[in-house]
């Protein structure tokens, strides 16, 4: 469980960070303008990507692996950028949540998010442990 939380909230400030860099491609509408409001929105949207992403992001790797091995990888740029995507869909059906301005916006997002989560998970694997890093 320690685990679980520790990637949420990685994921969460990391796509904080993300829009805070990628001003004009993405952000985040809260469902309330209050602080509460807001730090729930990032924990929830990065709930419905991690869900994304493990449950079809997976099923894209398994299936599109020799287009990863064709691509040297360059593929997965495409496929992260289609994930979030999938999440601006999903978020928008709810009423608050992510929104990427288009497939290029997306393909950055994904590197700056990459990264950040990347780095957080690192900095911060002694409080959360080994597993917290994937």
């Amino acid at each position: 469980m320690k685990s679980f939380l520790g990637r949420l909230i990685i994921n969460a400030v990391a796509l904080w960070i993300t829009t805070l860099i990628v001003v004009d491609g993405v952000k985040v509408v809260p469902f309330a303008n209050d602080t509460a409001g807001i730090v729930l929105t990032y924990l929830l949207v990065a709930l419905i990507f991690g869900l994304v992403n493990s449950i079809i992001g997976n099923f894209i790797r398994i299936v599109a692996f020799p287009l990863y091995i064709l691509t040297l990888g360059l593929i997965a740029l495409a496929v992260n950028s289609l994930l979030l995507l999938i999440v601006h869909w999903i978020s928008s059906l709810l009423g608050f949540g992510l929104v990427v301005n288009g497939f290029w916006w997306g393909v950055l997002t994904a590197m700056v998010l990459a990264f950040f989560s990347w780095l957080l998970s690192v900095l911060l694997r002694p409080v959360f442990g080994k597993s917290a890093r994937k």
